[in-house]
């Protein structure tokens, strides 16, 4: 990967709909070599797919939690369980004082204390400690323009 397809990747965050002759253009490509370069992105797996960023508080769901589990037994084979909660948008194994990490976004608090109760019934849960968000400054997408330059 080379500082055009970082460039393009870095064009396709800002605006997924964007047509390979803008793409290419903001990149100094033709269409074609866009559009190709993106193709190759997509079949190497560096590009998992093409979403729509929609705001959680226009579609109910407004409260945003992040949940540490805590649990007596490895939760590395639990992924199920947590991936069939709808409420939760991440879940994450972790180092440090809990197992595993979630993001959770519901309607209401209410709401988020009944997706508690589920996660507490996971088999090998022990407890869980929530942190509500009160105000996001900013969210951003993995920059591709960073590269580690050790």
């Amino acid at each position: 990967m080379d500082q055009i397809d970082r460039e393009l990747l870095a064009e396709l965050q800002r605006d997924a709909t964007q047509s390979y002759a803008t793409l290419g253009q903001a990149v100094g490509l033709s269409a074609g070599a866009a559009h190709e370069r993106v193709r190759k992105l997509r079949e190497s797996g560096v590009i998992r797919r093409t979403t729509a960023d929609v705001d959680p508080a226009a579609v109910g769901s407004g409260v945003l939690a992040y949940v540490m589990v805590d649990s007596t037994s490895w939760m590395g084979d639990s992924a199920q369980a947590f991936a069939e909660l709808p409420e939760i948008v991440e879940a994450h194994i972790i180092a440090g004082s809990a197992s595993v990490l979630v993001k959770v976004r519901t309607a209401t608090t209410e709401q988020l204390q009944d997706v508690l109760r589920r996660i507490y019934a996971i088999e090998g849960v022990s407890g869980t400690q929530a942190t509500v968000v009160l105000e996001t400054f900013f969210e951003r997408p993995l920059s591709p323009l960073v590269v580690d330059q050790a």
